[in-house]
């Protein structure tokens, strides 16, 4: 396997900003996965949403693997153990949910696969824990408490790594305020990947807005050392 669980990890982190997006057509999946790589964010969460979707991931996740084997598919909305393991097959190599399941966290375990599970309180976020989950998914993220709920939960549980979906934007002053409360990545969808620029197939546009978020994710990481 070229990306085993550590490496997924190390580079969710390092890249800061997490793409998430679907769509039923496999090269716009692509046109849109390969403008996140070249903007610095390879690892990108493919949604199980849509009939089929399993069948377009497996055709997207085929070509990258040999176009470009550094992208690293995830696949997130996962909520039951069968059906992340369908996507495992298919080469997905983190798997992330909207809730904690222990089925699905023992079948990543055994599969050594990175797994986010959605969680909205310290009890969620310990037992994820428990269960072997390395980062958790703060989800929704501005409903739960936004950056304060972060702070709130780092502060008896500093090991604690969160990556919220749902609130982050992409723009300074949104991503100061969650990475200053302590979060190690963010999920970012439809105000990352617009829907205009899917539509206008401004792949060009998408790369840039992703090139600006992780450079501003960075940036923000070195100002405060």
């Amino acid at each position: 396997m070229r990306h085993d669980r550590l490496s997924v990890l190390q580079q969710l982190e390092r890249q800061g900003v997490v793409p998430v997006f679907y769509h039923p057509d496999v090269e716009t999946c692509i046109a849109v996965i390969d403008a996140c790589a070249k903007g610095g964010a390879p690892a990108v969460e493919f949604t199980n949403r849509g009939d089929f979707a399993a069948h377009v991931f497996l055709e997207v996740s085929r070509h990258f693997a040999r176009a470009n084997p550094d992208v690293i598919m995830g696949v997130g909305s996962i909520v039951d153990a069968p059906t992340a393991g369908l996507y495992i097959a298919g080469g997905a190599r983190f798997i992330v949910g909207p809730m904690l399941n222990p089925e699905v966290a023992r079948l990543c375990n055994r599969r050594m696969i990175a797994y986010s599970p959605g969680c909205g309180s310290a009890t969620e976020i310990s037992d994820a824990q428990e269960l072997g989950c390395d980062i958790v998914k703060v989800f929704p993220g501005s409903s739960v408490g936004g950056p304060d709920f972060v702070k709130a939960v780092r502060g008896p549980m500093p090991w604690t790594k969160i990556m919220p979906t749902g609130g982050v934007d992409p723009d300074p002053a949104s991503i100061e305020k969650w990475f200053g409360a302590g979060i190690v990545a963010a999920g970012m969808g439809s105000k990352l990947i617009t829907d205009a620029a899917v539509k206008s197939g401004d792949w060009a546009g998408i790369e840039a807005r992703v090139r600006e978020t992780v450079t501003a994710i960075a940036d923000f990481r070195a100002k405060k050392g």
